[in-house]
C-alpha cells in the first residue's frame, strides 16, 4: 500500500491495464460505449463461470476458495458499476471514463488516484490476487501441523490485538489520571473553585467554556484549532465544553492521547463556514428529516413500537458531529415550552401501539431532578410503556450529574418483570473512561439498571483496534456496547466521516477477534427519515458507482423494504484513498488497512 503514495498517477493507470489485459484490450477499442459494455459483461460472466467450474483451467481450480469468493464479489461490484441504470441514477459513467482514458479522450487530470485504485484492486481481486489470506501471524516450520499449532496461531492474533490496543490507554491509566488531576487544579484555580465545587454539576454548568479567550488561557491550541474557534466566534456557531471534559485535554497541546476529545468539541473552520453558508442561504439543516417524522412537536417516530421524546434542546457539551447540531442551543436556551411537553406526553399516552420511549434531546439529564421526575413520573403512569430509555452523555461530559437523587428517580420506574428503565450513552474513546465516569456508571448499575453505548465511528476513533479498545474498556466499566453508527453525509462534518468499507473491515477483522460479550454493538447506517439499516448484508446496501474523486456511491434499502414498497436512498461515501492518505500523513501505516478495498 505504501508504494502508492509515491507512485505517479500515470503509473497507476498502467498497472490498472496490466491487472486485466482483456479489459484493457476491450476499452482501448474505438467502439461505441454500448459495444464496450457488452464485451465487458461477456468477459465478467465468463470469468465468473470459470471460477466455480470444475472443468476450468488448473490455475482457477487451485485458487483458494477465499480468493474465489472475493473474486465473485469483485465481479458483482464491477457489474453494478457498469450498469446503465446506475449511471443514470448517479449522473456519471465510470465505464465511459475508463473508456475515454484508454482512448486518450480524457486525461489524468480528470480523475484521482482513488478512482484508479478502486478499479485496480477490483481487477486484482477478480483474478484472485487480492492477497487477502496474507496473515501477520507466522509459525516456524517445526510448529506447523503440530497439535498446538492452532493455539499458537490464536496466541499470535491475541498478541497483535494486545500490542495494538496498548496504543489507546483508558482514562483510568495512571499517567492520564495524573494529567487530568493537574488540569483539574489548573481549572479550579482559574475559576476560583474548590474540590467540592468540582463535583457539583451545577458549578460545572455555570463554568462551561464557550469562548476562544478562555480556552487559550487554559490549554495550548494549534493554528488549525484556533482558526476554527475564531470562525465559530465570528459566525455565531455555538460550542461549549464542561470544565470536567476540558480536564481530559493535554494542556501542552494536541497529541495522540487527546486528539479525539479535542476533535469532538473544537469546531473546524470548514465546519463553521459550511454551517453558516447553509444557514445564510436558507438551506435545510435537518439532514435526518426529523420534521417529516414528527407527528407532534417534541416527538420523532420512525419505528412501530418506539418514539423519541425531546424535552430539552441543549447539552452540557455540543459535539461537532452531532446529527442534531442544527437545533442544539446554548446551555441557557434549551428549555422547551411546558405546554408542548405536556401535549407530547399526552400523545404518547393516547398512542397505545407505543411500548418504548427514548427520552433524549439535547441531553435531558441537564434538567434538574424536579423537572426529570415530573417527565418520568408521567411516563411511569402510562401502562403500555414497557421500557423507558434515557439518552444522555453526562457519563462522559458531566459524570457528577449522576447523583443519588437522580438515581432514585430512575430506579422508581425500573420494575423488573413489568418495566425497564435504562440509559443509553455515548463514549467515543478510551480516554473518556475515567475514574469519575466509571463511578457514575457504577451508581446506576448498583441500582439495578443497564447502560448501553452508542458510538459514532469517526475518523478520530477508526484506527486499527481503537474501537476494540473502547469496547473492552466499556464492558469492564459496566457499559454494554450497543450500536456503532456510520458518520453520515452531512457536508459540514466531512472531517469526521469514514468510508463504509473501513467500518465493515473493523467489524470483520478486529471486532470479530474479541469475545462475543464485548462485541455486542451492531454497525448501522441511519437513513434520513427512515431509520437504521444494518451494514452487514448485501440485501441492505450495495455499491453502484465510483466517482472520479474515488468516492463510492451506495444504494441503501431501508429496513421497511421487506414489509412494503419504499424508496431507496442514494449515498455518496468518502474516498477510501483520501482516508488512507489522511492516516498516512498522520504517521499511520496504510499497509495495515490493505484489505479495505475488498469491503463493499
Amino acid at each position: 500500500m505504501e508504494i502508492f503514495f509515491t507512485t505517479p498517477i500515470e503509473d497507476i493507470l498502467a498497472l490498472l491495464w496490466i491487472a486485466d489485459p482483456v479489459i484493457a484490450r476491450t476499452l482501448k477499442k474505438d467502439v461505441p460505449l454500448h459495444d464496450a459494455r457488452e464485451e465487458m459483461f461477456e468477459h465478467l460472466n465468463s470469468l465468473e463461470r470459470s471460477l466455480f467450474n470444475i472443468y476450468s483451467d488448473r490455475r482457477l481450480k487451485d485458487m483458494h476458495i477465499i480468493e474465489r469468493n472475493n473474486a465473485k464479489e469483485c465481479i458483482r461490484v464491477l457489474k453494478n458499476i457498469m450498469r446503465s441504470e446506475n449511471e443514470k441514477i448517479t449522473g456519471f459513467s465510470a465505464l465511459k471514463m475508463l473508456h475515454d482514458l484508454a482512448l486518450h479522450r480524457k486525461g489524468l487530470n480528470d480523475v484521482s488516484k482513488g478512482f484508479l485504485l478502486e478499479f485496480y484492486f477490483l481487477f486484482m481481486g477478480m483474478h484472485g490476487r487480492s492477497k487477502l489470506n496474507r496473515s501477520d501471524v507466522h509459525l516456524d516450520e517445526n510448529e506447523k501441523g503440530s497439535a498446538g499449532s492452532r493455539s499458537l496461531i490464536l496466541d499470535g492474533y491475541a498478541k497483535i490485538m494486545d500490542r495494538q490496543m496498548r496504543r489507546y490507554p483508558s482514562g483510568t491509566d495512571p499517567t492520564l489520571v495524573r494529567r487530568a488531576r493537574k488540569m483539574k487544579e489548573r481549572l479550579l484555580s482559574y475559576f476560583s473553585g474548590t474540590d467540592r465545587d468540582w463535583r457539583d454539576h451545577l458549578w460545572q454548568l455555570t463554568h462551561i467554556v464557550n469562548d476562544l479567550s478562555t480556552l487559550e488561557d487554559l490549554v495550548e491550541l494549534d493554528e488549525e484549532e484556533r482558526a476554527g474557534l475564531k470562525s465559530a466566534d465570528s459566525l455565531g456557531i455555538p460550542y461549549q465544553i464542561t470544565p470536567y471534559y476540558l480536564s481530559l485535554f493535554d494542556p501542552k497541546g494536541k497529541n495522540d492521547s487527546d486528539r479525539t476529545v479535542r476533535a469532538q468539541v473544537i469546531p473546524s473552520r470548514v465546519y463553521c463556514e459550511t454551517v453558516h453558508g447553509k444557514s445564510s442561504l436558507g438551506e435545510e439543516m435537518d439532514f435526518m428529516g426529523e420534521r417529516s417524522t414528527s407527528p407532534i412537536d417534541l416527538i420523532t417516530r420512525r419505528y412501530p413500537k418506539i418514539v423519541i421524546l425531546k424535552p430539552f434542546d441543549s447539552c452540557p457539551q455540543i459535539c461537532v458531529y452531532c446529527q442534531r447540531n442544527w437545533e442544539i442551543k446554548r446551555i441557557g436556551e434549551g428549555e422547551v415550552t411546558p405546554g408542548s411537553l405536556e401535549k407530547a406526553m399526552d400523545w404518547i399516552s393516547d398512542t397505545r401501539s407505543i411500548s418504548e420511549v427514548l427520552v433524549t434531546g439535547g441531553d435531558p439529564l441537564t434538567l434538574n431532578n424536579g423537572q426529570i421526575a415530573h417527565i418520568l413520573e408521567r411516563l411511569y403512569d402510562i401502562e403500555h410503556l414497557e421500557r423507558i430509555r434515557i439518552g444522555s452523555r453526562v457519563f462522559v461530559t458531566l459524570p457528577f450529574r449522576i447523583d443519588e437523587g437522580l438515581v432514585k428517580i430512575l430506579k422508581r420506574g425500573h420494575i423488573p418483570g413489568k418495566r425497564e428503565v435504562c440509559l443509553v450513552t455515548h463514549f467515543e474513546h478510551t480516554t473518556e473512561i475515567t475514574p469519575d465516569a466509571v463511578g457514575a456508571v457504577t451508581r446506576v448499575r448498583n441500582a439495578g439498571m443497564s447502560i448501553y453505548n452508542q458510538q459514532v465511528f469517526t475518523y478520530f476513533n477508526s484506527r486499527r483496534f481503537e474501537t476494540c479498545a473502547l469496547r473492552r474498556g466499556l464492558k469492564l466499566a459496566g457499559v454494554d456496547p450497543y450500536y456503532s453508527f456510520n458518520t453520515k453525509g452531512k457536508e459540514e462534518t466531512d472531517d469526521f466521516r469514514v468510508p463504509i468499507a473501513r467500518m465493515l473491515q473493523e467489524r470483520k477483522e478486529e471486532a470479530r477477534l474479541l469475545p462475543g460479550l464485548i462485541r455486542t454493538d451492531e454497525p448501522v447506517f441511519n437513513v434520513p427519515k427512515l431509520g437504521k439499516v444494518h451494514l452487514r448484508a448485501w440485501q441492505d446496501h450495495e455499491p453502484i458507482m465510483i466517482l472520479p474523486t474515488g468516492r463510492r456511491v451506495y444504494r441503501f434499502y431501508p429496513w421497511e423494504a421487506i414489509l412494503t414498497l419504499v424508496d431507496d436512498y442514494i449515498y455518496t461515501d468518502v474516498s477510501i484513498w483520501d482516508y488512507l492518505t489522511r492516516l498516512h500523513d498522520e504517521g499511520e501505516s496504510a499497509s495495515g488497512y490493505r484489505s479495505i478495498w475488498y469491503y463493499f
